[in-house]
């Protein structure tokens, strides 16, 4: 496989995407629910309610809003690989982390589910043709491919576990 060209996703996500210099994406998102539970598990008990500014997630949160995006990106890729022509809405984090429970669950857990989600999407992804990684569909009013889906599911991690230790020092 190759990286997505820059007219197979949004500009919003270029970060994302820029995070993930491997061409075998597939490994990475394989590897980093290990990543997760690791991190996860190093954040003591007392910490993972905290937050490094007023308005701003919880560490919680933070796991819970990848577990929401994972579920996303991983739905889009799947509906797009499907030949789904109906536009797809967008994610607003920040309703979806306003609405759910992440606070009273605890970071193993979280990071337990999004393993399990992960999974799931990857035994998909797994199984895509050729031609299928390279099927575009619209979310959020703009044009993504399965392939560039596949690339930010792996980046957008990488983007928050790394505001996790720059901002929250968590490591």
């Amino acid at each position: 496989m190759h990286r997505p060209s820059e007219t197979e996703y949004a500009p919003f996500y270029a970060g994302y995407v820029a995070l993930v210099p491997e061409t075998e994406v597939l490994g990475v998102l394989e590897s980093q629910a290990g990543e997760i539970r690791a991190l996860a598990a190093s954040v003591p008990a007392g910490k993972e309610g905290y937050r490094y500014g007023e308005g701003k997630w919880s560490v919680r949160q933070v796991l819970g809003h990848l577990v929401d995006a994972e579920r996303v990106f991983g739905y889009r890729a799947f509906c797009f690989s499907r030949g789904e022509r109906a536009a797809l809405p967008s994610f607003e984090e920040n309703a979806y982390v306003a609405a759910a429970t992440s606070d009273g669950i605890p970071l193993r857990e979280l990071a337990d589910e999004l393993a399990l989600v992960r999974q799931s999407n990857l035994t998909f992804l797994r199984r895509l043709g050729a031609g299928e990684w390279e099927l575009i569909g619209t979310a959020s009013g703009k044009a993504v491919s399965v392939r560039a889906l596949a690339f930010i599911m792996a980046g957008h991690p990488r983007h928050h576990l790394n505001v996790l230790r720059d901002r929250y020092g968590v490591s």
